[in-house]
C-alpha cells in the first residue's frame, strides 16, 4: 500500500485577472457625465492627494501661502506700537448718533428668510390622497387601521395585487387576532377604499377595476337623477301639479316650453342611466366578449340593440384601467449630454461636453511630502498608496474620454445622413462593427454608449440608439429596426378602423417601399410594438 507524501508540483497557465486599475476603468467608462462629476467628488473627499482645479475653491497650497503670509504680518503689527486713536471708526459713529433724520437700519438687519428647500414642492402620491381623504370619514379605529393597512399594500396603479387571503393572514399576526375577525374587519376597509376617489381603485382585477367607475358614475347620475324634479328650470303650476300627483299633465302644462324641455333631460338621463347598467352587467357576466369589441356579440347577450351596445362600448373605453397612475407620477429624471456632434466648416465633429465636471490635478503639498527625506516610512508608503490610486483614476479618466471621442468620430462617420435629415436617414451599424474600426473589444463600446447621450440638431438621443440591426438580421438590409418599427406603426395608426390592416397587407405595403420584409417579421415586430391583431383592431358597428 502505496503511502501518502506530501510534493511540490510547478503548473505554467495563463488566466486573465482583473487588476483593481482595470476593473476601476471598466466602471468609469460605463458612468454618464453626472455620474462620474458625483464619483470624482467622493474622490475627492476620499484621497488627500486630489485636488480640484478651481477658482472658488482654494487649494491646500493656496492655504499654506496665505497662512505664512497672515503669520508674517501679524508678527510685524505685533512688532510696531499700536495707536488707539486710529482704532476708532469716526465715520460708523457719527453716523450712528449723530444723524438727527429718520433712517432704516437695513444694513445692520439680518432678516431670517426661509430655507430654499420650503419652496420645494413634490407630488401628491396615492397614499397620501387616499390619506387625506380618510381623514375625513368618521370610521371606527379598527376599521381606520385596517385601511391605512390595505393602502399600505395598493400598488402604484391602485391594484391590490396580494390576495385576500395572505393580507388576512398577515394582519391576523400582527394584531393577535383571529383569522375571521381579521377579515371581517379587512372587508369593510376594502369597502371603504372603494369608496375613495379615485374611482377604481383598491380592485383586485380589471373587471372589477371598470365596474367600481361604473358604479362611481352610476352614484353620481342617481344623485342627480333624484333631485331633478326640484332642481330643475321652474315648471308652470299646471306642469308642476300634475308631476307632484303622478298624473298626466293637462293640455296647458303640455304647451308649457318649460315641459318639453324637462321631458328631454329626463329621458336623457334615462338613457344614459340604462347605458350604465349595460355596462355594469357587461363587465360582470361577458367580459370575455370586450376582447372582440364587437357590438353584435354585446346586444346579442344583452338583448339590446346594437346602437346601445355600441355605447357601451365607448362608455367602456372612456374608462381608466390603471386609476392609480395619475397620482404616481415619478420624479423627473435630468439628462445632461456627454458628448454634442457639431457642424464646423461643414464637417461634423464630437465635442465631449465637460461643463461643471471637476478637473484634477496631484497636490504639491504631498509631493513635496512624499520628495522629503525627513517623512516618516508610514507616511511615506500612505502618501504613495494615495498618489498611484490618484494617477490610475486621471488615467481612466482620460481613457473614458478618448474611447467616447473614438467611438461618436465613427458614429458620425456613419450616420451623417441621420445628422442631416432625421430619423428616417438612420443606418443600420452593429456595435461589432464600430468596436473593430477602433480596435477595442465591443463590450468596451457597448459600456462606452450604456446610458449617455449626445446632443445632435434632431434633439438629444441616447447614443445606444444609433446601433441597429437591419431589417434582414445583422447581414440584411439597409433599413434599421428601429425606423422598420416606426414605419409599421404609423401605417396601423394611418389605417381604416373598420378595415384594419392584415400582416401581409403590411408587407405588402412596406415591399413597395423597397423594404423586403416578410408576414411573419411584420407580425413579431407588431407584437414588440404590443400592437393587437387585426381582428382585435376592426372596429365594428
Amino acid at each position: 500500500m502505496p503511502l501518502l507524501q506530501p510534493r511540490l508540483n510547478l503548473k505554467v497557465s495563463q488566466r486573465q485577472i482583473l487588476t483593481p486599475g482595470l476593473m476601476q476603468m471598466v466602471s468609469v467608462l460605463a458612468l454618464n457625465k453626472m455620474e462620474l462629476a458625483e464619483m470624482i467628488q467622493n474622490e475627492i473627499a476620499e484621497n488627500p492627494l486630489l485636488e480640484e482645479m478651481d477658482e472658488s475653491i482654494p487649494m491646500l497650497d493656496d492655504v499654506e501661502q496665505r497662512e505664512s503670509a497672515r503669520e508674517l504680518t501679524a508678527q510685524a503689527t505685533e512688532a510696531a506700537p499700536a495707536d488707539p486713536f486710529e482704532e476708532i471708526d469716526f465715520g460708523n459713529y457719527f453716523q450712528e448718533y449723530l444723524d438727527p433724520g429718520f433712517r432704516s437700519q437695513r444694513e445692520f438687519e439680518e432678516i431670517e428668510k426661509p430655507g430654499f428647500e420650503q419652496f420645494l414642492s413634490r407630488p401628491t402620491s396615492l397614499f397620501d390622497h387616499l390619506q387625506w381623504q380618510l381623514g375625513a370619514q368618521n370610521l371606527a379605529p379598527e376599521v381606520a387601521q385596517a385601511t391605512e393597512f390595505l393602502i399600505g399594500n395598493l400598488e402604484e396603479n391602485g391594484y391590490l395585487a396580494s390576495s385576500l387571503d395572505d393580507l388576512t393572514a398577515v394582519y391576523a399576526a400582527s394584531m393577535e387576532m383571529r383569522a375571521s375577525a381579521a377579515l371581517a374587519i379587512l372587508l369593510h376597509a376594502l369597502q371603504v377604499i372603494h369608496s375613495l376617489d379615485p374611482a377604481g381603485v383598491g380592485a383586485r382585477s380589471l373587471s372589477e377595476c371598470l365596474q367600481l367607475q361604473v358604479r362611481a358614475q352610476l352614484h353620481e347620475l342617481d344623485a342627480l337623477y333624484a333631485p331633478s324634479r326640484s332642481t330643475s328650470t321652474p315648471l308652470s303650476d299646471a306642469t308642476m301639479l300634475a308631476v307632484q300627483d303622478d298624473e298626466q299633465p293637462t293640455a296647458e302644462a303640455l304647451d308649457s316650453p318649460h315641459h318639453s324641455l324637462h321631458a328631454a333631460v329626463q329621458l336623457e338621463l334615462q338613457k344614459r342611466r340604462h347605458c350604465f347598467e349595460l355596462a355594469s352587467a357587461v363587465l360582470q357576466s361577458h367580459f370575455a366578449l370586450l376582447t372582440h369589441r364587437d357590438p353584435r356579440e354585446i346586444a346579442k347577450a344583452l338583448s339590446c340593440t346594437a346602437a346601445e351596445a355600441t355605447e357601451v362600448l365607448s362608455l367602456i373605453r372612456s374608462l381608466d384601467p390603471r386609476p392609480g397612475t395619475r397620482y404616481s407620477s415619478r420624479e423627473t429624471q435630468w439628462i445632461e449630454p456627454d458628448v454634442a456632434f457639431v457642424k464646423r466648416d461643414e464637417v461634423w465633429v464630437a465635442l465631449m461636453n465637460e461643463e461643471n465636471l471637476p478637473s484634477l490635478r496631484l497636490s504639491h503639498r504631498y509631493r513635496r511630502m512624499l520628495a522629503a527625506k525627513s517623512t516618516e516610512k508610514e507616511v511615506r508608503d500612505y502618501v504613495k498608496d494615495r498618489l498611484r490610486s490618484a494617477m490610475q483614476l486621471m488615467r481612466n479618466i482620460a481613457q473614458r474620454k478618448s474611447t467616447i471621442l473614438r467611438t461618436c468620430e465613427v458614429i458620425i462617420r456613419r450616420q451623417q445622413d441621420f445628422l442631416e435629415q432625421g430619423m428616417e436617414a438612420l443606418r443600420p451599424m452593429m456595435i461589432k462593427e464600430v468596436a473593430e474600426e477602433i480596435g477595442v473589444h465591443p463590450s468596451t463600446v457597448s459600456r462606452a454608449v450604456a446610458n449617455k447621450y449626445a446632443h445632435t440638431p434632431q434633439g438629444v438621443i441616447e447614443l445606444r440608439a444609433f446601433f441597429s440591426e437591419g431589417s434582414n438580421g445583422p447581414e440584411g438590409a439597409d433599413t434599421p429596426l428601429v425606423v422598420l418599427k416606426r414605419k409599421v406603426r404609423k401605417l396601423i395608426d394611418e389605417e381604416d378602423p373598420k378595415r384594419p390592416l392584415t400582416d401581409d397587407q403590411l408587407a405588402a405595403l412596406l415591399q413597395t417601399q423597397g423594404i423586403q420584409v416578410t408576414r411573419r417579421t411584420v407580425a413579431k415586430y407588431r407584437e414588440d410594438l404590443r400592437i393587437p391583431s387585426t381582428h382585435q383592431r376592426r372596429m365594428r358597428g
